[in-house]
């Protein structure tokens, strides 16, 4: 049995905690407050970070941990990135500037992506369907980066372990 730990992260509301909820075995473990910024219409905030547990079919065990998605936070997400295995970037299609998003965290994780295999999660497209996908691909592109980029609903296990599942093959595939 192998242990890998996977960092989901994203901004605010894009649906770190509700990913990880939908797929832990375990309670997970969140460090949500009072949210204070009036900007997005959300009752609680990821302040530290989240946790949660997952077993493969094959018995590996994925730990999860979910970042703050404010930019505040971001020395937080480089202590969290430390051992990691893998990046989901959680992007939310119905914010303002979706793809200037993903910027903040191909920024804030640049160093970790120049060994770390990524996905980008694109949630709620059914609601906003621009951008569309090729969207997301040209910037990480024109950000020297090639990923998949999956649309998602955080909700549903299936979509969540979906994303596991590609960042855990791109792993296979540099092996």
């Amino acid at each position: 049995m192998k242990e890998h730990k996977i960092i989901l992260t994203g901004p605010m509301g894009a649906g770190k905690t509700t990913a990880i909820r939908a797929v832990s075995e375990v309670e997970p473990i969140m460090t949500d407050v009072a949210n204070n910024d009036r900007s997005v219409n959300k009752e609680l905030t990821t302040v530290g970070f989240d946790y949660g547990l997952l077993t493969l079919d094959n018995g590996d065990r994925v730990r999860l941990f979910g970042t703050p998605g404010q930019e505040r936070f971001r020395f937080v997400w480089n202590v969290l990135a430390k051992g990691a295995l893998g990046l989901v970037i959680l992007s939310d299609n119905t914010r303002e500037d979706p793809l200037a998003d993903l910027k903040v965290y191909l920024k804030g994780f640049e160093a970790e992506l120049d060994a770390l295999p990524c996905v980008v999660g694109v949630g709620r497209t059914e609601e906003a369907q621009a951008p569309d996908l090729q969207a997301y691909a040209d910037v990480l592109e024109s950000m020297g980066h090639v990923f998949p980029v999956v649309p998602v609903d955080v909700r549903e296990a299936d979509d969540v372990v979906l994303l596991i599942d590609v960042l855990l093959s791109q792993l296979e595939a540099d092996l």
